[in-house]
């Protein structure tokens, strides 16, 4: 018997799960999506990199053999990626892992490493490089290739709790956000790895892990002819709030800054509810 998307995150985000993103602000959530999500999502994926947008980067070095693509908020232009998060339980997993009245979308992110790919995506936190504030919130990261435990998404436990930590470029560890000695630098993770709780998980296709906004998390490259493509999906909650920034985010919201006063919720086309919890999973 198919199960309803609200049976099937019933089944996988228990009690225990919820306590547990709670605490350490990251985890694995297994065969959540089914086939044919996947297969929507794996055509709007290559869809993207065919065809893709001004904000699109290339994130790996001219050396490298490999190839490491990023690209941000599609969603309003890729059919495929609309239907995977209004279609699938993306919305409803955010809203019961962190509660509250609504979950609205905040942006989406593709990053495809391709075999070879030398690039380390290095131990950064996510919150820093955007213009919210707020506790309340979720990033997804969804594979839809397997994913080896040494190219996968790490995490250090508990980090979500704080502080914030300068956020720098990937490539030049130049800080371009925030100004220079306004926030500790991260520690040597990689140096120190046994200092460190460290959690990271194989991935198969229909798995994803959720983690908050400030979890300290890193992933290695790809190695032989192993392809990595993900889906990153962000999700933010009641106690979001705008705050504009004196420099550009990381993704840039063009105009927002001119239509949404800060510290005012996200109350804004860009950012729709897809969550209540009167109702459950919202279309819109």
């Amino acid at each position: 018997m198919t199960q309803t998307i609200e049976q099937r995150v019933a089944a996988a985000v228990t009690d225990e799960l919820v306590q547990s993103f709670r605490k350490n602000g990251a985890v694995r959530i297994r065969n959540i999506f089914t086939a044919d999500e996947l297969a929507i999502l794996r055509d709007a994926i290559d869809h993207n990199i065919a065809q893709p947008s001004p904000r699109a980067k290339v994130a790996s070095r001219p050396d490298d053999p490999g190839w490491f693509f990023e690209d941000f908020c599609n969603w309003q232009d890729n059919a495929g990626y609309r239907r995977f998060i209004t279609g699938s339980p993306a919305a409803s997993v955010a809203g019961a892992l962190v509660g509250g009245e609504a979950m609205r979308f905040y942006h989406d992110h593709v990053l495809v490493k391709e075999p070879n790919t030398r690039q380390r995506t290095p131990w950064h936190q996510d919150q820093p490089y955007y213009n919210i504030v707020g506790e309340q919130n979720v990033s997804m990261w969804i594979p839809v290739d397997p994913v080896s435990r040494e190219s996968t998404l790490e995490f250090v436990a508990g980090s979500h709790l704080g502080p914030w930590l300068m956020p720098r470029t990937f490539m030049e560890n130049e800080a371009k956000w925030f100004p220079e000695g306004s926030l500790a630098d991260l520690p040597d993770i990689e140096a120190n790895r046994d200092a460190y709780p460290i959690l990271g998980w194989e991935l198969e296709p229909g798995d994803m892990v959720c983690f908050h906004m400030l979890t300290l998390h890193a992933s290695g490259g790809v190695s032989g002819n192993h392809r990595r493509r993900a889906f990153s999906l962000r999700f933010i909650g009641d106690d979001t709030r705008h705050k504009p920034r004196p420099w550009r985010t990381s993704p840039e919201f063009p105009g927002l800054r001119e239509s949404l006063p800060e510290d005012s919720p996200m109350t804004h086309p860009l950012f729709p509810v897809l969550w209540r919890a009167d109702s459950g999973q919202v279309e819109e």
